[in-house]
């Protein structure tokens, strides 16, 4: 074996998002451009003329078409840097929990995972990379940009000439001097499980009778779902269903939500619907639950989960903290005054919850899009939150539904939604949201659309461990009740730019708490539109999606 050194072939646009570079699979499919990518990371950590000798790094991802070729290609690229050791999941699987849990148990100096999540798959779908770094965690904007940087500068690509590394059977092989260990995908994350939630509990439940529907959409969740809750924990065979994970997640959208778990609502709408609803997204960090007849919000779901959480084994001991994004619905914010711990609010992405878990300053964090997380990994994490409503029933006794009017009951309902205009052009979101911003200054005490606004900024953050900076990260309209509407653009896309129309208005009256959602959040959509001129920029009458 010999190293190879080509030419990088210069591609424009390799900067990461709030989650790491995602693109087409067309895209990656010229002839280095992944390569130019990984290129540029090892320079940015190592140096471009360093070596990783002596470090572990780790590598998977969630299946999707194009995961087992660009798997190859980093392996080689790997062992070329110099890396002694590369952890791969066997068949190039690992959800991205699992990965940031082999990172940290194997204390790997960091890992790439080759997911585009929630997004479609296939060979027309989309494909992307991103890394994360000895915490578990995604890369801080100081890695990412420098990413950005050096891909724009690099003039040569280095790789080796060795075989492919078998990835379907475990085992160890050497490649250029790298020990290249093909891993159970499954073994770290589970060990990690079995530490935070009373399992005997869980099968009790189950030998009960209670009835769970986890659909795992075909994606990289089923092989962890079905080994813990059918295996471990002794539900009955077919309660995860759509498990195997498929290189086009069966032509599904692997983004829980309710408009594309459409399947699983059907079925906890139904007369005879399970006692809870689950679902995973395409990597494994995402998560829905649904209760009979009743879809709970992930906003809801982060203050049940902070509401309750001492009551669980791995976190009887209290919580630190608890944190969201910015635009998550307050909901956990109030759970956490009532119980008089810390509750921090970030830009979206997960990695500005990883300076302050690091920190212990928190112990659980959760965003809108459908992610919840804790301290025992670093990234957010699907399958975990399934075991830990599982859990909370168990211990409880009570229902889905229950544990979710319990804590209204006691802070009041945060009427939320969110409204997605999808794949319009980038310069109008460009051109909207600068509008807008250049509005902001005149917009403190104005009543439009029958209503008052209090507050108008585009929030910035100070990371309260760092010091560091984040502007721009969304656009707020705070009304004098303290209902609000946030407008950003997305980072998570691959075709034009995603509009997100994000809206909550709190209500303490219980006889009100059954409102419909959208009739009790329809005056801010007035708003929103007469400020930003939705409709105007972007020549859409309606959202695409409204969750």
């Amino acid at each position: 074996m010999s190293l190879i050194h080509t030419p990088s072939p210069r591609f424009d646009g390799q900067k990461p998002g709030t989650s790491g570079l995602r693109k087409k699979v067309s895209v990656f499919q010229q002839t280095g451009y992944l390569e130019q990518f990984v290129q540029a990371l090892f320079d940015v950590l190592h140096g471009p003329d360093g070596s990783a000798s002596g470090q572990t790094l780790v590598v998977g991802g969630d299946g999707r078409f194009h995961n087992r070729v660009a798997i190859q290609s980093i392996l080689k690229m790997a062992a070329a840097r110099g890396y002694a050791r590369v952890l791969v999941g066997q068949g190039g699987i690992l959800s991205t929990p699992a990965a940031s849990a082999v990172i940290r148990t194997q204390q790997a100096s960091g890992g790439i995972i080759l997911s585009a999540s929630h997004n479609p798959g296939g060979p027309d779908g989309d494909f992307g990379i991103k890394y994360n770094g000895a915490n578990g965690g995604p890369a801080p904007e100081k890695i990412t940009e420098a990413i950005a940087a050096r891909s724009g500068q690099l003039e040569r690509i280095t790789t080796c000439d060795g075989a492919d590394i078998p990835l379907d059977a475990l085992g160890t092989h050497t490649l250029e001097g790298c020990s290249i260990e093909v891993i159970d995908p499954l073994r770290d994350y589970i060990a990690v499980m079995r530490g935070l939630f009373d399992f005997d509990a869980i099968r009790a439940l189950f030998a009960r009778g209670f009835r769970l529907r986890f659909d795992a959409m075909n994606a990289v969740g089923g092989p962890y779902a079905q080994a813990l809750i059918e295996g471990e924990l002794g539900a009955p065979a077919g309660t995860v269903v759509n498990a195997v994970p498929l290189e086009d997640f069966g032509g599904l959208h692997p983004d829980p939500n309710p408009v594309n778990a459409e399947d699983l609502i059907a079925h906890m709408m139904a007369a005879d619907a399970p006692d809870m609803g689950a679902a995973s997204d395409g990597d494994a960090d995402r998560n829905m639950i649904v209760g009979r007849g009743f879809p709970v919000s992930p906003s809801d779901s982060l203050a049940v989960m902070t509401a309750h959480a001492t009551r669980l084994p791995g976190y009887a001991a209290g919580l630190s903290g608890v944190a969201r994004s910015m635009p998550t619905s307050t909901a956990s914010d109030r759970v956490a005054a009532r119980l008089g711990i810390p509750a921090y609010e970030t830009p979206t992405g997960w990695k500005f919850f990883g300076n302050l878990l690091d920190a212990g300053r928190i112990t659980l964090c959760g965003e809108e899009s459908y992610g919840t997380g804790s301290s025992h990994v670093r990234e957010k994490d699907g399958v975990w939150a399934v075991l830990f409503w599982l859990n909370l029933i168990a211990v409880t006794g009570q229902t889905v539904e229950g544990l979710v009017r319990g804590v209204w009951a006691q802070d009041g309902r945060c009427f939320y939604s969110r409204h997605d205009y999808e794949a319009i052009p980038l310069e109008a979101g460009n051109a909207l949201m600068a509008s807008l911003r250049g509005r902001l200054p005149t917009l403190a005490g104005q009543t439009l659309a029958g209503q008052t606004i209090a507050t108008a900024d585009d929030f910035a953050y100070t990371d309260p461990v760092d010091g560091s900076t984040s502007r721009a990260q969304g656009v707020r309209l705070i009304l004098q009740d303290g209902s609000r509407a946030v407008l950003r653009l997305s980072g998570t896309g691959t075709e034009g730019a995603t509009l997100r129309l994000y809206l909550e208005r709190h209500e303490a009256n219980p006889a009100l708490h059954d409102t419909p959602v959208q009739e009790a959040l329809a005056p801010l959509v007035q708003l929103a539109q007469a400020v930003a001129d939705i409709a105007g920029h972007t020549g859409m009458d309606a959202p695409s999606v409204m969750t």
